[in-house]
């Protein structure tokens, strides 16, 4: 059985309208014999038990809102004796959490997804720098912070999902293609808002640069079939239903549909193909989910032991195959549906580059009319 500390937090009306708002989750696992207050990441608790301000105990907060990430605390904690209090969030949420409890904010380690936010919480000055021979082993230098502030423990590519019916391999290529003439009123695509997003054109930008990369939004945004709106599977329900012929989503999104055991959407998953761009020059973009130590951490050794644990192989292998994601250590296996979509060469630009870029990107998007 897991054991894991909570927090006690006292939730007056405003805290539950606020965390109704913001549709944040808070998952606490019962410890043997103990009382347990339940409460939620949006509630500014500032009291947390004797046992979660000691050294074993972490108290983790994370972006990451997927139930298969259970297996991993409790592994950590029959592996360590190090208990995982948990508090989940939205990114930003989290991390102007940690902000506005300062010195005192009890947080040892963030988790998030995309190498922006990650970035975000870097130069809000969140994060504090570890030297791991063992993360530095584990985890390849593109997938991490070049002084440590955080690394990279899942990859996911940003592809080209098409319509099987309407499109042929053969006609696709590039990233810098989709801004071509003949895919005009082709293509849907999420917001400017949406960090998945910026971090792809924040890597365009490192290539390129911003005339060059603005140009190509202009042209991405000529050939929008509709104006962007909805998620990643909203993207890839309109290419199956025919209302746009191209996308750009995460790989992950693919596969959950193809798992689904709802018969609509295994269809949906049928009528698209997966394209990986760029296999004949820099490779296709991949972004990540990853983790740092908390700068104010009052337990600094016991978060580090935490994200190597996350690194090594067996917890590699259950991060990436909850989330139908990539290992981002070398040598682990990947979910067999996953693997299906095939090899491809990945683009090596280190991820501090691309968050670095997300805020120029945002602006030049906006710019170019990517709304």
């Amino acid at each position: 059985m897991f054991y894991a500390s909570f927090l006690r937090v006292s939730l007056n009306n405003e805290v539950l309208e606020m965390a109704i708002q913001m549709k944040t989750t808070r998952r606490v696992f019962l410890a043997a014999g103990t009382a347990v207050a339940i409460a939620t990441a949006a509630g500014f608790g500032k009291h947390l038990s004797v046992e979660a301000q000691s050294n074993r105990t972490i108290n983790l907060y994370s972006a990451r809102h997927y139930d298969s990430d259970n297996a991993l605390y409790e592994g950590f904690t029959k592996k360590t004796g190090i208990k995982v209090n948990l508090i989940e969030a939205p990114a930003d949420k989290l991390i102007e959490r940690i902000k506005s409890e300062g010195a005192n904010s009890p947080a040892d380690v963030l988790m998030t997804v995309d190498a922006g936010n990650l970035w975000r919480a870097q130069e809000a000055g969140l994060l504090q720098p570890v030297s791991s021979k063992t993360l530095q082993s584990a985890i390849p230098a593109n997938l991490r912070d070049p002084q440590g502030h955080w690394f990279g423990l899942s990859k996911r590519a940003r592809v080209i999902v098409y319509n099987k019916s309407r499109v042929q391999p053969s006609q696709l290529s590039t990233y810098e293609d989709l801004a071509s003439p003949k895919w005009k009123g082709r293509i849907m695509i999420r917001s400017s808002s949406n960090v998945y997003n910026q971090s792809l054109v924040g890597s365009m930008l490192a290539v390129h640069g911003a005339a060059k990369t603005e140009a190509w939004a202009k042209g991405v945004v000529t050939n929008f079939a509709a104006p962007p709106k909805g998620n990643d599977t909203a993207q890839i329900k309109e290419v199956a239903s025919g209302a746009a012929d191209l996308t750009l989503v995460n790989t992950y999104y693919v596969v959950r549909l193809m798992k689904s055991n709802k018969p609509e959407e295994k269809e949906i998953a049928s009528k698209v193909g997966v394209f990986f761009p760029n296999q004949r020059d820099r490779g296709t973009h991949v972004n990540i989910s990853g983790g740092g130590v908390v700068k104010t951490s009052q337990n600094r050794d016991a978060a580090i032991q935490f994200l190597e644990y996350l690194a090594s192989p067996e917890a590699q292998s259950l991060l990436a195959r909850g989330n139908n994601e990539y290992p981002a250590r070398s040598g682990v296996s990947i979910d067999q549906m996953l693997a299906s979509l095939g090899k491809f060469k990945e683009d090596k630009l280190n991820a501090a580059v691309y968050g670095r870029n997300n805020s120029e990107a945002l602006k030049l998007m906006d710019r170019a009319g990517w709304k």
